[in-house]
């Protein structure tokens, strides 16, 4: 048994059911629809780094609601056609925008952008928010699915993913999505919106399973969402939380994901409940594998760090 969750035995097969709403389709066709009508206009300020063979850059560029987005943007310092990972970082957690980090991919080969989350580093946040909310983001606009906090964060991903392919130092046919807790969330939901990404991979997603979530995790940031609605009596709020979440949930859009995935999860992880990463793992119909550590919670896995670089040298340094 583990500290707290379910048994592996009960994990494995954890299929929780959907929760999408009619619309779900409709509602993401129309929300890239409108991303396609802002221009992406990106720009790359060269940034001197004390590294050789690699060249750093500042990158920006517009997004949904024409929010600014930016982060780092670091590429092998030689000729020819560059696999590229378009990496995603934790919930307010990036420091100094993991530049150091980002560098590192690109000394393993991979042209690589770091997009700083809109209002959790340097980039722009023009969602507006009515209802209120609790501390943090998890609750931003939640009474409403167009002006929830992570609908513009989600097209800010697909959008990161348009622009790294534009460039032309990047195979196209050679780009992946990495990060870890809501950046492993964003990898995954850039592979469902997007058919750019050919691989993905996904160390403890977040934004999963959210009923729940808010039941068995014993740490934030979900529960945010339970401070939200004790501040909030009204039953109609809670509801209609639960069905603007649903529209950002990952057991949801993890159908979409075509791309093979590997993802890893920690028995004690009591940030991202195993039980909810098992969710989005299990509703995923693609070729996919997940690492579990039973002695691991939310945290840095030294042998997942091997297991992510022999994926993806299989499937993009070819």
């Amino acid at each position: 048994m583990q500290l707290f969750d379910l048994p592996l035995e009960e994990l494995n097969v954890y299929k929780p059911k959907k929760t999408a709403r009619p619309d779900f389709s409709s509602f993401w066709r129309a929300s890239l629809a409108a991303l396609d009508k802002i221009e992406a206009e990106p720009t790359l300020e060269p940034f001197s780094y004390p590294v050789k063979g690699v060249k750093v850059y500042r990158l920006t560029y517009q997004s949904f609601g024409n929010s600014r987005i930016e982060g780092w943007y670091a590429v092998p310092d030689h000729g020819g056609s560059h696999p590229a990972l378009v990496r995603f970082h934790g919930y307010n957690y990036s420091y100094d925008g993991d530049i150091h980090e980002i560098v590192n991919w690109a000394l393993h080969g991979y042209a690589t952008f770091g997009m700083l989350v809109r209002g959790q580093g340097g980039s722009e946040d023009t969602t507006v928010t009515p209802g209120g909310q609790a501390l943090g983001w998890m609750t931003k606009g939640i009474l409403s699915k167009e002006t929830y906090y992570y609908r513009g964060v989600y097209l800010d991903a697909v959008r990161a993913l348009e622009v790294i392919r534009s460039f032309p130092e990047i195979d196209h046919s050679r780009i992946g999505v990495i990060g870890g807790s809501q950046g492993g969330a964003l990898a995954i939901a850039a592979a469902a919106l997007s058919d750019i990404p050919k691989v993905v991979v996904a160390d403890y997603p977040y934004l999963s399973n959210f009923e729940r979530a808010v039941d068995v995790a014993l740490q934030e940031p979900y529960l945010e969402i339970n401070s939200y609605i004790r501040r909030n009596s009204d039953p109609e709020a809670e509801k209609k939380a639960f069905e603007t979440l649903s529209y950002f949930d990952l057991i949801n859009l993890a159908g979409w994901v075509k791309q093979p995935t590997l993802m890893a999860i920690g028995l004690i992880d009591q940030v991202t409940p195993p039980s909810t990463v098992f969710a989005v793992y299990n509703h995923l119909q693609t070729d996919k594998v997940l690492k579990v550590y039973r002695y691991f919670g939310h945290e840095f896995i030294p042998a997942f760090q091997t297991e992510k670089l022999s994926f993806l040298r299989k499937h993009l340094l070819v």
